[in-house]
């Protein structure tokens, strides 16, 4: 963290988190599922929408979508952020909303998203476009991106397709405990291993899931905060960084700018990786956990792969980490970054019923925007870590 930069340490909290459609939700447009999970977390908090003088939003259909929210509700917010660095955005909304917070800007920011993509499209509609000298190649996006990180760093430092799986197994496991989940089902490394491949050496396990959902969290300054929630997540330290756009132009396949932003994030909070009760990290694809999780400190660069093995993130494990099933196993409606604010907000809040990891008072949530393009990391603490 440079010697200048400052945060308002605990000054601002989550005060109301929801989810909605997950899954599929037909007939409903991306605009009306964050309008849903909007009112649904208003409520949880006891607010109106006429409450919402901070709007954040950024649908994937409609890039004025801060005006098309604010007319379908009626409100009238005095700060609206349309920013959109892909899957990252929303963290960096948090960012933004607390300094507004603070500054006195607004008094209840409401940050959203929705996208109806499954029922709509049938499939991942991705806004990456390649530049005119790498689109005679036909790589397949966004999972051909990725699967040029994995291979390179399968190449540096010997990472086993079952390290990858892995991570698939211990997201379907936590999914499992999840009634919202889309993906419930049993899935044993044999089906791992055997999964159709979509761009080598990344099969169908190893990409997200193309769902419909929405998200919705809530923000006050923490001297409200106590008034609207039993357990605010106050929101310690926040920070982003990004290095390129398409992956072709990415300095190093194997690091992410994640080694930027957490590093500042935790300082802010004067945390370390060490501390963490649980971890909310944007699986888009089975190599990003890997990967966030040595950029951001739990693990040595090259040994992401033998530190989630036997079991250590999922369920039991020493590191709970994508603990409602993640963009692997619950929900990824195009952009999955604001369910990692959700959910590291609900296992706080110890909302999270049968997966609620116990006594979790502090929690990262991390969002990745384009091919490894856009970083954010959000550090949230329970009153006690203030």
């Amino acid at each position: 963290m440079s010697s200048r930069e400052h945060f308002p340490r605990g000054k601002t909290a989550i005060v109301a988190s929801a989810t909605y459609g997950i899954g599929e939700a037909p007939g409903r447009s991306s605009m009306d599922l964050a309008v849903a999970a909007s009112t649904r977390a208003l409520q949880q908090a006891g607010l109106k929408p006429s409450d919402v003088d901070g709007l954040f939003i950024g649908l994937p259909d409609d890039f004025l979508s801060g005006l098309t929210f604010t007319e379908y509700l009626g409100i009238s917010p005095r700060i609206t952020d349309n920013n959109r660095t892909g899957g990252s955005s929303f963290l960096t909304h948090a960012i933004w909303a607390a300094l507004a917070l603070d500054a006195g800007l607004c008094d209840v920011a409401l940050i959203a998203y929705g996208s109806n993509q499954r029922s709509a499209a049938g499939g991942l509609v991705s806004s990456m476009r390649p530049p005119p000298y790498e689109a005679p190649f036909k790589l397949l996006r966004p999972a051909g991106a990725y699967a040029l990180a994995t291979s390179r760093y399968m190449h540096e430092y010997g990472l086993k397709r079952e390290q990858l799986g892995a991570v698939a197994l211990a997201a379907r496991q936590w999914a499992q405990r999840n009634p919202d989940a889309f993906m419930r089902d049993p899935l044993t490394m044999e089906d791992y291993l055997r999964a159709r491949m979509v761009a080598d050496p990344l099969s169908v396990r190893d990409c997200c899931l193309v769902t419909d959902g929405a998200a919705a969290v809530v923000m006050t300054r923490a001297d409200r905060a106590r008034d609207l929630a039993r357990c605010p997540a106050y929101l310690l330290g926040g920070a982003a960084a990004a290095w390129h756009r398409d992956i072709t132009n990415m300095p190093n396949l194997t690091v992410t700018a994640a080694s930027l932003s957490g590093p500042r994030a935790m300082a802010q909070a004067g945390v370390t990786p060490a501390d963490f009760d649980v971890v909310e990290l944007y699986d888009a694809f089975t190599i990003n956990t890997i990967l966030f999780l040595e950029d951001l400190g739990f693990c040595k660069k090259g040994e992401g792969g033998a530190f989630v093995e036997g079991g250590r993130i999922a369920p039991g494990g020493q590191l709970p980490v994508n603990t409602n099933g993640g963009g692997l196993s619950c929900v990824h409606p195009g952009m999955y970054g604001l369910f990692t604010m959700v959910e590291a907000a609900q296992q706080l809040a110890g909302m999270a019923g049968e997966r609620q990891v116990p006594v979790a008072r502090l929690a990262l949530a991390h969002g990745n925007g384009g091919e490894l393009s856009s970083q954010a990391t959000l550090v949230l603490g329970t009153e006690e870590t203030l």
